[in-house]
């Protein structure tokens, strides 16, 4: 029976996000397989997935901040604001050549802090019950409304001069951003590129960290097929020891609520529970005594109420809270 848990994966350049769930769906024998955030088919880096009951921890997890690593290419637009898209133009080789880094920062720095982005057009965006992508893939210009984000750190690197052909230069930039949830990279290349007046795009993307998970700490699709399919003498790996103990994540996340044998079945069964010592928590971890994750609950006035409860057992699917929501 497949086992409830958090996987972190390091996906590879030309995988989708649907890719890597399939193949993580066979390799733990479970269907009940989710992600915390899709990754473009060109973009590497960390997936934080979800199976099992485990899955409804990702609605917990789909906010956090993320960190990126990438290159940003001065000079040249896309349609995809990425390199996998179209050119839609050339900059001028004067401005170009004109770019230097002090120009580049100044620009970078008004696109850090709490800002208003336009998401890439080309994104998984619903308008109007389509996707923005199949509207701009029908030859429609789309033009998604802002929405605030926030980039917390947007660091350069040292710009590079690249010589395309005879009639075109570009500048490349490597660029590490930390930002909120929801924050498009691509989108920043884009803007960077408008406002030094040359255009821009993506030529690489690397998701490093997702909230407190790291990309170091993942795990390949090929290191899930080795597993499986170990050489000739070895014994197959149990699929249990790629997974993160819910627990464990919650505790990281959450401030922990430990509970008595009786609390945990109580809060199983979704009532509300008195505990008068505990500070009041928008989500805390309701940890039973053997340490398994029972549920996320609000406290208020010494109070709890279910946010989400998570089933005991191998193999077991994932229930909704029960209980008074009020």
């Amino acid at each position: 029976m497949a086992q409830s848990g958090i996987l972190l994966i390091d996906k590879s350049e030309g995988w989708t996000s649907h890719d890597a769930v399939a193949r993580t769906r066979r390799f733990l024998g479970t269907r009940k397989v989710g992600h915390a955030g899709t990754l473009d088919p060109m973009a590497t880096g960390l997936l934080v997935l979800g199976a099992e009951s485990s899955t409804r921890l990702l609605t917990y997890l789909v906010g956090l901040d993320k960190e990126y690593e990438t290159v940003i290419r001065l000079g040249i637009s896309t349609v995809t604001d990425d390199r996998e898209g179209t050119a839609t133009a050339v900059g001028d080789p004067y401005l170009i050549a004109k770019l230097s880094p002090a120009a580049i920062a100044a620009e970078a720095a008004k696109l850090t802090g709490d800002i208003q982005q336009a998401p890439s057009a080309v994104s998984a965006i619903k308008v109007d019950g389509r996707r923005a992508y199949d509207r701009v893939r029908a030859g429609e210009d789309v033009e998604l409304p802002k929405r605030p984000v926030t980039v917390h750190e947007f660091e350069l690197g040292e710009m590079r001069v690249e010589r395309l052909s005879d009639a075109v230069t570009v500048v490349d930039i490597p660029a590490r951003v930390r930002c909120s949830s929801g924050t498009y990279i691509r989108a920043l290349a884009r803007d960077l590129g408008a406002a030094l007046g040359v255009g821009g795009h993506l030529i690489s993307l690397r998701r490093t960290r997702v909230g407190p998970f790291q990309v170091t700490d993942a795990r390949s699709i090929e290191d899930l097929d080795a597993a499986a399919n170990p050489a000739a003498g070895d014994v197959a790996a149990d699929p249990a020891s790629f997974l993160l103990d819910p627990a464990e994540v919650a505790r990281g996340l959450f401030p922990a609520l430990e509970l008595s044998e009786q609390q945990a079945i109580d809060l199983g069964q979704g009532k509300k529970l008195d505990v008068p010592d505990a500070p009041d928590a928008e989500i805390a971890a309701a940890i039973a005594p053997a340490g398994s994750l029972v549920g996320l609950v609000r406290i208020r006035a010494g109070k709890t109420r279910v946010l989400v409860n998570f089933p005991s057992g191998r193999g077991a699917a994932a229930i909704p809270a029960g209980g008074d929501r009020g």
